[in-house]
């Protein structure tokens, strides 16, 4: 049983300030106004001690919600709530109304408390995020080059499955250069690739006007520095995660789950033995459906979409991947629900079944296992790489020069 609270504190918070209302069980009320800066973040942490406060409760909303429990951090409770839980009933809506309601549903212990992950967890969930708002911004550069090319009427992404990968980054480059296109496919690197020449010819029958020879020689560059960015992200996170080594070779057996989405997974889940059943996890990544029951009826909609939208992207994507995993019981499974309710549902059941599947091996530490099917990549793990080779000289030197190190160029006599 939940022991009962005496005096607690509800906050609504803003960007610029917070109403904060200490209530107590016998009615009395107090309320102050502070402002978000640190000296009166801190006047705040020193009022609600003052007080005796048994707790201090206050919505997740955005990211506003950390300086104070920055401030509040080992020095009291904070309840972390889901503004969907405690949404105050329609009418008269204001600011001390609203800190008003969170403070009298904490002192009746109306809350469930959202999960606040440990500063190690939350870090490594910041540069994951991070990695993914960057990967969509290059997604975005990606799409304009494609649109330049279009509106010149070169098809290459008819003929190259990657246009920015070696071979299409060396025919976009002849592009903006000006150079014919028999030049163009005499240099291409992969052997493949030219063997296509004649469909290559066939997708650019002409050039690029100067307009879009600027445009897509801006977007290019702009990739290549994403590129390098998300390659020094990359490589911090294996920094951080060398310690959950065998985590990570436990989601990365499963298929579809590569080294960035086993990260992410770990990053937004943090101790995957919070929860107790795979069922508890899947509804708090709100990838499970919602249930409307009247008497003897019971119906389900589409899912919740409650917790954390970045694992629900990354799951996503996981699940579209491994559907393509020929003779596998997961695309079974995705081509036996597509049958029945479409491709877009199978996929999010696809993704439920594969984040289920992922808590049953970490609990148990376990490796995925299949008759005949094998992971096309090892499931050990270069640590002692990370990424590197894929790195500019100009980076290298740069993560060198953070780690404390002097970095100098060195003249050679004689040339």
């Amino acid at each position: 049983m939940t022991e009962q609270r005496n005096k607690v504190c509800g906050v609504d918070i803003h960007k610029k300030f917070l109403i904060a209302t200490i209530l107590s069980r016998d009615g009395t009320k107090m309320q102050k106004r502070f402002a978000t800066v640190v000296d009166d973040l801190l006047n705040f942490r020193d009022w609600v001690i003052k007080e005796n406060c048994d707790c201090v409760a206050i919505e997740s909303t955005g990211v506003y919600w950390y300086p104070v429990h920055a401030v509040l951090e080992n020095k009291v409770e904070l309840i972390l709530a889901n503004p969907h839980q405690i949404k105050h009933t329609p009418g008269r809506k204001t600011d001390a109304l609203d800190s008003e309601w969170i403070a009298e549903v904490a002192l009746n212990n109306l809350i469930d408390p959202s999960r606040i992950l440990p500063k190690e967890d939350r870090e490594l969930r910041r540069l994951t995020r991070a990695r993914e708002s960057l990967v969509k911004i290059r997604s975005q550069m990606k799409n304009q080059v494609h649109q330049g090319l279009e509106s010149c009427s070169i098809k290459l992404s008819s003929v190259l499955s990657d246009s920015f990968g070696k071979s299409g980054r060396h025919i976009l480059d002849g592009l903006i250069k000006g150079k014919s296109i028999d030049k163009i496919i005499d240099g291409i690197p992969s052997k493949r690739v030219k063997k296509n020449s004649d469909q290559i010819q066939a997708a650019i029958k002409t050039g690029l006007d100067q307009t879009q020879v600027f445009l897509i020689e801006s977007h290019l560059d702009t990739i290549d520095g994403l590129t390098r960015k998300l390659d020094e992200i990359d490589l911090e996170i294996k920094q951080r995660t060398s310690g959950r080594k065998d985590d990570l070779k436990i989601a990365m057996s499963v298929p579809g789950i590569g080294f960035t989405a086993a990260t992410t997974i770990l990053a937004e889940i943090g101790n995957y033995r919070d929860f107790s059943t795979p069922d508890k996890l899947a509804a708090w990544c709100g990838i499970v459906p919602n249930v409307y029951q009247s008497a003897d009826k019971l119906l389900t909609g589409s899912i919740t979409k409650q917790g954390s939208k970045h694992i629900r992207w990354i799951l996503v994507q996981v699940a579209q991947a491994a559907a393509k995993k020929r003779g596998s019981k997961l695309r079974k499974f995705f081509l036996r629900v597509k049958s029945r309710k479409g491709h877009n549902v199978a996929v999010v059941a696809l993704a439920r079944k594969i984040l289920c599947i992922l808590h049953h091996l970490l609990m148990n530490q376990e490796i995925y296992q299949e008759d005949g099917i094998e992971k096309s990549r090892p499931a050990k793990i270069d640590w002692s790489s990370a990424t590197t080779d894929k790195m500019s000289l100009e980076t290298m030197i740069q993560i060198i020069a953070k780690a404390g190190y002097e970095v100098r160029k060195i003249e050679r006599n004689g040339g």
